[in-house]
């Protein structure tokens, strides 16, 4: 039962990690992992929020990014929740090729939103096409960042599911 257990817990985790370049909450599901894998006796107290401590830290870590390079590249907040928006937008209009599409999408429509809005800002097209490359590196870095956070979380709750110790 407890292979069983493990494998399915490990691989729903992996879904999870492929969400994240979406913009959807990958990390957050596998911090839900975390916690139902503790609550049915798979993982110690300490594993469980030391995981879900990593998941904070990434998020945290990600708003750092975001800010830095809006700051850098001359973003107002305004510019940074156009991106936000603009990713979700993105998003939802998606491209007609599958799982590509999407996270191209969402990634111009970060570009776009934070373009748009400081081009609403400032009147300037280089302002708000600098501001916008700036975000859509931003959004990249945090992406990959979180990316990788994701997929530690998730091979070494699996090596300690499958190997114990």
């Amino acid at each position: 039962m407890n292979l069983v257990v493990s494998v399915l817990a490990a691989l729903a985790m992996s879904v999870c990690v492929l969400m994240i370049p979406l913009g959807l909450p990958g990390l957050w599901l596998i911090a839900l992992c975390l916690l139902a894998l503790l609550v049915f006796g798979q993982l110690s107290w300490g594993f469980a929020l030391a995981g879900v401590g990593a998941v904070v830290a990434s998020e945290l870590a990600e708003l750092w990014v975001l800010k830095r390079f809006g700051d850098h590249f001359g973003g107002s907040s305004r510019a940074f929740w156009g991106a936000v928006l603009g990713g979700m937008a993105g998003l939802l209009v998606g491209l007609p090729v599958p799982v590509v599409g999407p996270v191209i999408t969402v990634f111009l429509g970060s570009f776009v939103g934070a373009g748009l809005v400081t081009f609403i800002e400032t009147r300037s097209i280089e302002t708000s096409a600098r501001v916008g490359w700036g975000m859509l590196l931003a959004r990249t870095t945090a992406v990959a960042l979180k990316m990788g956070a994701a997929v530690a979380i998730t091979a070494i709750t699996a090596l300690r599911l499958l190997f114990g110790g």
